[in-house]
């Protein structure tokens, strides 16, 4: 494929963002807003797909966000490729590249952290101390630079799909937040830039995460009294199948994320297991 043809258009700075996405809106356009940290793979570009069946324009933004990392976390190794990931979002339609440097979103002086409150307090935020602050403040700076209509998250991450769309609707900010459902790999494995730290022998047993997170669901929509049952036999199955520590498994609610001890109403099993230094995230509706 010629290069030429997969060029995307790139902004740097708040300004220069806002000027397209205005020029964009002077024409009656409805803008997209697609925020990741790079390392893009196909959960990413069906976001970007997605966007474009919501809206005329689509800018996708890549930062990988130092506040939302831990002191032990994998910050510095985390992957860069800004020209492989402007190429793939070019290919899936994208219109703008947003690739702030850290100086843009945290100026000299920067002070400010955003608490989104109980339902960060759990799961992901019980392991990661800081890591909702870290999210919760950049999201808020990606919609009030971009102003988007429509903002798109992959269900995946469903405790940050859920911590943004509180923040949303307690900060009153004007755009329509989209979760678009996990893509996967052909042995169910959830797509993510992580998936990369996975050496062969890891990656053959993280593919058991899947099949055990469908058996919960299915155990607990058979006999919805039976939560903490169907969890505990998850945890030993996935400790079985060769996974080195389980750090949650629970059945939630799926607004609130507190956990339920049986079945009666709108679920989600969420989970994150460890292989190695890697922990694989996923989860599914009840």
């Amino acid at each position: 494929m010629d290069p030429t043809a997969m060029s995307l258009p790139t902004v740097r700075t708040v300004a220069d963002l806002r000027a397209q996405v205005a020029a964009w809106r002077g024409q009656g356009l409805r803008v997209a807003l697609v925020p990741t940290m790079g390392a893009l793979h196909d959960g990413h570009l069906t976001l970007v797909r997605r966007g474009r069946a919501l809206a005329d324009k689509v800018v996708a933004s890549v930062f990988v966000n130092p506040t939302q990392f831990g002191p032990s976390e994998d910050f510095a190794r985390y992957p860069r490729d800004e020209g492989g990931d402007a190429a793939k979002l070019a290919s899936a339609g994208c219109d703008l590249l947003f690739a702030p440097d850290v100086s843009v979103m945290y100026p000299d002086g920067f002070a400010t952290s955003i608490d989104v409150g109980p339902v960060t307090r759990r799961w992901e935020g019980a392991f990661r101390p800081g890591h909702f602050n870290g999210v919760a403040t950049v999201v808020t700076k990606l919609l009030l630079q971009g102003l988007p209509d429509v903002a798109l998250f992959g269900e995946k991450d469903y405790q940050q799909l859920q911590t943004i769309r509180r923040l949303v609707r307690d900060l009153d900010i004007p755009v329509s937040i989209e979760g678009v459902p996990t893509v996967r790999e052909a042995d169910g494995l959830a797509l993510s830039s992580r998936n990369a730290y996975l050496t062969a022998e890891q990656r053959a047993v993280a593919a058991s995460l899947n099949r055990v997170l469908r058996d919960v669901v299915e155990r607990v929509r058979a006999e919805p009294g039976t939560v903490a049952d169907a969890v505990a036999a998850g945890e030993r199955a996935l400790l079985a199948a060769g996974f080195d520590a389980v750090d949650y498994l629970a059945v939630v609610d799926v607004a609130s994320l507190e956990p339920l001890e049986r079945l009666d109403g709108p679920a989600r099993v969420v989970c994150t297991a460890r292989l190695g230094k890697t922990r694989l995230l996923d989860n599914f509706p009840v």
